[in-house]
């Protein structure tokens, strides 16, 4: 390992992009997987957990490892694509360590770890070297000076290792705050069951619900049900309404009327109105809260509104057309503006003049099959839904069906394409 440094820091390898010696590329760095060696000593590191195409996690040990740098790293030989299993004595650095606070042996307060340096000894196997550290509160004048401050310091430094102390989320949200909310939900699912819920309490209410929306059902229900009750309402409310009936429909009856009662009354009819239907309609795909206006509106006013950060693509795709009032169920319904449309015409145009009228509404007791084969045969993005009475009660989308139709743990699925031909995990 002549290209590799001695010592590097975990954080400074996160998302660094991993190699075969042919130069091929096998995915990012997501974690580094450690072994406590108990009271002998620091934890010996045995490996890296790549996240592969697919957004699959495996494990790469570091005898594989030939070279790390700034820009990337090295491995050798076959690489086993089998998804990553924490095992018992096995910890995640970033997942498990990162944000755990410590107590100094100098007895100058606590600290929280913010980064962990690893060496490589002569034998060629890395061990947890260091930990950078920055200081909490403590009831000493001089360690209230230095509240703040960052140090490196051994391993042997922290009282009793990194584990006798709850772990804070705090940093691990805020290093995360960019994620994508599928991709966060990502991370959440190679988390334990505990560090899960404790970075899941940390986030909030809004960056919760559209974390918890790209989530495998159970999961959800899990991180649910361990918040706060009346918590876990505010969180409902900021999903979408289809996303939290969903998710309501999972729990037992008493646990979901108990949480509809909390949730403003407004928010908790739209719901309501979705767990009337069938779970195969479209009322039971559709969303109650697409863009609506009325034939008045203009082409300067529809593009502002498809404009909110918030809208799906989907959804943003088109503008539904009714009389007032304009909430669901509307007034009479008239028809759909395409955003393509609103792109050909000046801004002071009326919507009501580019009404599509040959695109039939789909009733709210329209079977998924009915629904797919619609938006597949006029290759749409979303569909209007009607009641009995002809009044616009919501849309459905796309992603709504494909998300249907696929299985239920498509989000943990692996494809088909090996990359690599398997070798054995050792360590």
């Amino acid at each position: 390992m002549s290209t590799t440094p001695t010592r590097v820091f975990v954080a400074r390898l996160l998302g660094l992009d991993v190699f075969d010696p042919l130069g091929d590329r096998l995915g990012r760095l997501r974690d580094v997987v450690v072994l406590s060696r108990g009271t002998q000593g620091a934890p010996h590191v045995v490996g890296i957990v790549v996240e592969v195409p697919g957004k699959k996690r495996v494990f790469v040990p570091m005898t594989r490892i030939t070279s790390i740098d700034q820009g990337q790293i090295i491995c050798t030989g076959l690489v086993n694509l089998r998804r990553f299993e924490q095992r018992g004595a096995e910890t995640l650095v970033v997942a498990e360590m990162f944000d755990r606070r410590v107590t100094l042996r100098d007895g100058s307060g606590d600290a929280t770890i913010e980064d962990i340096a690893m060496d490589q000894g002569r034998s060629g196997d890395w061990f947890v070297s260091k930990l950078f550290v920055r200081r909490g509160h403590s009831l000493s004048p001089l360690s209230r000076l230095r509240r703040n401050e960052t140090l490196i310091i051994d391993w042997a430094d922290a009282s009793q290792g990194p584990r006798t102390e709850p772990q804070a989320a705090t940093q691990f949200v805020a290093n995360h705050e960019d994620l994508k909310p599928a991709d966060f939900a990502e991370a959440l699912q190679e988390m334990s069951d505990k560090r899960r819920f404790e970075v899941a309490s940390e986030l909030q209410d809004e960056r919760l619900a559209d974390v918890l929306q790209e989530l495998p059902e159970d999961d959800q229900v899990e991180i649910l049900s361990a918040l706060d009750v009346q918590r876990a309402a505010d969180v409902l409310e900021e999903m979408d309404p289809d996303d939290a009936a969903d998710l309501l429909g999972e729990l037992p009856s008493a646990q979901a009327e108990e949480l509809l009662q909390l949730m403003e009354p407004e928010g908790a009819e739209d719901v309501r109105r979705l767990l009337e239907y069938d779970e195969d309609t479209a009322g039971g795909l559709m969303t109650p809260v697409p863009v609506i206006l009325p034939p008045e509106a203009t082409v300067a006013e529809a593009l502002a509104h498809v404009r909110r950060e918030e809208l799906s693509p989907a959804l943003a795709s088109s503008i539904f057309i009714a009389r007032p009032p304009l909430e669901t169920p509307t007034g009479r319904f008239l028809g759909v503006v395409h955003i393509q449309q609103l792109l050909r015409f000046p801004p002071y145009e009326p919507l009501g003049n580019l009404v599509d009228k040959n695109l039939e509404p789909l009733s709210d007791q329209a079977h998924i099959s009915e629904v797919a084969r619609t938006l597949a045969t006029y290759n749409l993005n979303s569909l209007p839904v009607v009641n009995h009475t002809g009044r616009l009660v919501g849309a459905v989308t796309v992603d709504d069906v494909l998300d249907h139709l696929l299985p239920d743990d498509w989000r943990a699925h692996d494809g088909e394409a090996p990359i690599r031909k398997l070798g054995g995990r050792i360590g």
